[in-house]
């Protein structure tokens, strides 16, 4: 075979390569947009793949592909659905070469699927794929019911919500459950509080490492309700929302045979006119990535300090030693998990402003043209998060330790401790105190026992630095 053979579709001849399960459509897109060299995503795609089986399913089981202009037999419906499987299961990547940033509407991917999986199941059936008179047709027969506005969107929200509910609750889940039990192991310690980055109250070191538990258990929560955002499936609008060339049951069909499929709660849209024009639900969906992504910001950067040492500051925590930190000091170790998550998350915040542009700006009437773009930039988020996660996890959470004697060598120390005697003596007396405890260099205990401003056995339970980690009566 020469390298290139001859395909044709409605603007004529193209020039595709010899091998390739694509035709016309997918090459014209190739050559026209040279732009970044990304392509879209493997999620998506195979989210694309899952979408016309489940449209195959529909147009089967509401008799429409057996009685179409040019009907299929049962054993060509077969190989359709068989062919649509492999793209579901990513066993044609290498088949999906066009770029991100290509027709807004993502016109172009759905052709280079559609294309794909119409010759190989003209393959499947034992036909030509060559022949130029397909005998499963990528419009007529993969594409039947639908449109690019209502399935491309329909395979971003399938591919978003099965990344975040299979790859970032996992890791989630995981973090929250490492960082639970170091705060239950690390409940007895004592160490000192910081406000504004100076000394405040005690606490214990279980308490502040089971404030981070909690931010991941929320941000589980909203991982949830971003999946949530993108439920609504726009399958069933076709063009513009008004379902031209597809039965009324077809969008409702699609989506329960995605639900079945994926694992994922998804439904017909409510308003399909609003689910084709709209990417609403997917700005919303990113925008908890974002608040997620900033946690995960929080948190490492707070371990980067709490670790931060050994010998001139907090020293805390010891995070695992990954790898020599310096080309020029020798012996000196980063906190580079921590460096690496805090990047991820600046990353996914960055990106939550391409998804608010896109989702803001790129719909007009019926349609939002930025969509292959939104697509890619959701995914990425979502692998970024769930990547960094594990990585942040298995590297740095998992072995962190704890410095017992450097959180506890601050409590006696701290000018705040005066303020378990507030109560007792009143704020500006404390204040007084605290003052002269800084300019004396003496602690709050030793002014106080000069100055016989309290009874000893008074004095003791006040300043009982495990007392002041819990509310009392």
């Amino acid at each position: 075979m020469s390298e290139m053979r001859v395909e044709r579709d409605t603007m004529g001849e193209v020039q595709v390569p010899s091998n390739a399960y694509y035709g016309a459509q997918t090459q014209r897109a190739v050559e026209n947009f040279p732009v970044s060299g990304w392509t879209l995503p493997g999620g998506l795609i195979h989210a694309m793949g899952w979408v016309k089986y489940a449209c195959a399913i529909a147009n089967r089981d509401l008799e429409k592909l057996p009685a179409g202009k040019t009907p299929l037999e049962s054993a060509q419906i077969d190989a359709l659905l068989s062919a649509a499987t492999e793209v579901g299961e990513g066993k044609h990547d290498d088949e999906f070469p066009i770029d991100v940033f290509q027709t807004g509407s993502g016109t172009s991917s759905n052709m280079n699927v559609n294309e794909v999986i119409a010759n190989r199941a003209i393959e499947l059936t034992g036909g030509d794929r060559f022949d130029a008179d397909k005998s499963i047709h990528p419009n007529d027969h993969v594409n039947m019911g639908q449109s690019t506005n209502d399935t491309f969107p329909t395979a971003i929200h399938v591919a978003v919500a099965v990344g975040v509910h299979n790859d970032l609750v996992p890791q989630l889940q995981r973090f929250h459950d490492v960082l639970a039990e170091k705060a239950r192991q690390w409940d007895q310690i004592i160490k000192i509080g910081r406000t504004h980055l100076m000394d405040a109250t005690p606490l214990r070191l279980g308490q502040e490492i089971g404030g981070f538990a909690r931010q991941i258990a929320l941000s589980i929560e909203r991982a949830e309700q971003a999946i949530g955002a993108v439920c609504e499936l726009p399958v069933g609008g076709t063009a513009v929302g008004s379902g031209i060339n597809t039965h009324p049951e077809f969008g409702k069909r699609v989506s329960a045979v995605l639900a079945e499929k994926m694992g994922v709660a998804f439904t017909e849209a409510l308003n399909h006119f609003e689910a084709n024009a709209q990417r609403d639900g997917l700005v919303a969906c990113h925008g908890q990535l974002r608040t997620i992504a900033g946690s995960l910001f929080n948190i490492a950067n707070n371990i980067r300090f709490l670790g931060a040492g050994p010998r001139c500051g907090y020293y805390e925590l010891k995070l695992p030693s990954r790898q020599p930190g310096s080309s020029i000091m020798p012996g000196k170790v980063n906190p580079v998990m921590c460096e690496s998550l805090m990047q991820v998350a600046a990353r996914v915040m960055g990106n939550d402003q391409t998804i608010a542009i896109s989702g803001a700006a790129g719909g007009q009437f019926q349609l939002n043209i930025m969509m292959p773009v939104m697509g890619h930039t959701t995914l990425e988020s979502i692998q970024l998060l769930a990547s960094g996660v594990a990585a942040f996890v298995d590297f740095c959470a998992e072995g962190l330790e704890v410095n017992q004697e450097a959180c506890e060598a601050a409590v006696e120390q701290s000018l705040s401790m005066v303020t378990s005697l507030n109560p007792l003596i009143g704020y500006e007396k404390a204040s007084k105190l605290a003052k002269e405890a800084f300019r004396t260099g003496k602690t709050i205990r030793q002014l106080c026992r000069e100055q016989g401003i309290l009874p000893e056995a008074t004095l003791t339970e006040a300043l009982d630095p495990m007392r002041m980690t819990e509310p009392q009566e």
